[in-house]
């Protein structure tokens, strides 16, 4: 698999990499979230191709005190292949490299096998609650 940046003609594999995987949620639209991480940090926006097809996505951002990631799949037909480990350290190294200490991530809490596959890359879970705001009706 080779790892680079998003470009403009990955969306449509991008977005339905997203739902087939069930990350594509009613009240976020897809479009949006690309438009919007491409405005900021799209260096941090990456994509695994292997064979001219995406099967992998990450995206990430930094504020200057923690490392945050979103939009982390890989496709079914390659469970267990490590695609999804291998783009998340790449993420992470460029994360790094930005300064970045610390990284944060969302699970939703009935996403059993998405927690295990964190726990063994040495992710721990923290008892706390996500809070939220929308600030621009999509």
């Amino acid at each position: 698999m080779h790892i680079r940046p998003f470009e403009r003609r990955d969306t449509d594999p991008v977005i339905g990499l997203w739902q087939a995987r069930g990350l594509a949620r009613p009240w976020n639209d897809p479009l949006k979230d690309i438009e919007r991480k491409l405005a900021v940090q799209p260096e941090l926006f990456l994509v695994g191709e292997l064979d001219g097809t995406i099967v992998a996505t990450a995206m990430g951002g930094y504020d200057g005190h923690r490392g945050s990631v979103y939009y982390l799949a890989a496709a079914e037909a390659h469970a267990g292949s490590g695609f999804g480990a291998a783009i998340l350290a790449e993420l992470e190294r460029r994360l790094t490299l930005m300064g970045c200490p610390k990284i944060n991530l969302l699970v939703r809490g009935e996403n059993e096998g998405v927690l295990k596959f964190y726990d063994r890359l040495g992710y721990e879970r923290h008892d706390s609650l996500s809070l939220g705001r929308r600030l621009i009706a999509d």
